[in-house]
């Protein structure tokens, strides 16, 4: 499957919530092919949909050597939190540290339509955490304190891709039912 060109920080698609998946088919299948393709070239533990233009709510992970994938997304999040390092494949080089919820219970759906239950902790739960943000439009550096969003902004406006030319994707390779740009 080819890989696809990731949308950088600016890029509406990143703020726009993506919709659920209601056609499990050949369409959905490429798809969880070009995210895999693609985050592994990256590389990168996750990519979501929109993160390649498609606003459907799909992600895919590569976490100690496990790669995954998830539609439609629920999560149940535990109390006790982690506080580390993250970053974005949308955001090349910006790492900041973030909390998140030590232990994750995700249920949603594999790529046949079959039902799947992901319990995560640390990293796993990080990354499953992460990607389904970007399918509700929130980015990590959203969810910083007041003062390290101040220096993520920072790092994003000096950094050498930001204000580059978005790729341009007229007509997504994949069914888009019109949420895609």
């Amino acid at each position: 499957m080819p890989v696809q060109p990731i949308r950088l920080f600016g890029d509406p698609v990143l703020r726009r919530p993506a919709t659920e998946v209601v056609d499990f088919d050949k369409e959905l299948r490429r798809l969880v092919a070009d995210l895999t393709d693609t985050m592994l070239d990256a590389p990168g533990a996750g990519l979501a949909a929109p993160q390649i233009g498609v606003g459907l709510r799909v992600f895919t992970w590569y976490v100690d050597g496990e790669v995954g994938h998830l539609v439609n997304p629920d999560l149940s999040l535990s109390e006790e939190t982690q506080d580390g390092p993250e970053g974005c494949l949308s955001l090349p080089d910006v790492t900041f540290d973030c909390v998140r919820s030590r232990l994750v219970v995700a249920r949603g759906f594999n790529m046949h339509g079959e039902p799947v239950v992901i319990e995560g902790s640390d990293l796993l739960a990080r990354a499953i955490q992460h990607e389904t943000d970007h399918l509700d439009g929130i980015l990590f550096i959203d969810r910083l304190d007041p003062a390290a969003r101040k220096a993520a902004m920072r790092e994003i406006r000096e950094s050498d891709w930001f204000g580059l030319e978005q790729p341009t994707v007229k007509v997504s390779p994949h069914a888009t039912r019109g949420f895609a740009i």
